[in-house]
């Protein structure tokens, strides 16, 4: 009888046992179309995750000079059908744009030109992957951001 129980408890536990394995927490996210890549953020568990952010910094590694560039894109957040689980996709950049200061006797140096706008901040959540698809030559960064614990009242006039 117990065997049978243990036999039983595998057979319900499978579906998660297969959800545990390498490569198969991606299973529900569409693969990236042609000329697009998915990339994967996998944030480590941390005490009070509400208390992080995640942001994107999504762009390419130019040769620039001493002007402020970026590129213009839109990052879109989508939804995983079915699933509930949030994506990102950039379809293309356009650019890249800069200021138009003279630079004169300075060199170009490497530097990651990134999408230009707001930072793109999201919930910290080590349970699910970032997925960001974007095309093949973009290039996907992150920084997590915190919150400090001291909170300070506004004024009431």
């Amino acid at each position: 009888m117990s065997d049978l129980k243990h036999i039983a408890t595998l057979i319900a536990c499978a579906p998660l046992l297969a959800c545990a394995s390498p490569g198969t927490e991606l299973a529900p996210y569409p693969p990236a179309e042609a000329g697009h890549v998915r990339q994967i953020i996998q944030l480590e568990p941390r005490d009070d995750e509400a208390s992080y952010k995640v942001e994107l910094i999504i762009g390419k590694e130019l040769e620039v000079d001493c002007n402020h560039h970026w590129f213009g894109g839109q990052l879109q957040e989508k939804t995983v059908s079915g699933w509930g689980y949030d994506y990102y996709q950039l379809d293309k950049l356009t650019g890249p744009m800069g200021t138009l200061m003279d630079c004169p006797g300075q060199a170009k140096k490497k530097a990651l030109v990134t999408l230009g706008g707001d930072p793109t901040l999201v919930r910290y959540n080590s349970k699910l992957p970032i997925v960001v698809y974007t095309p093949r030559d973009v290039q996907v960064s992150y920084r997590i951001w915190s919150a400090a614990q001291e909170t300070r009242k506004a004024d009431q006039r």
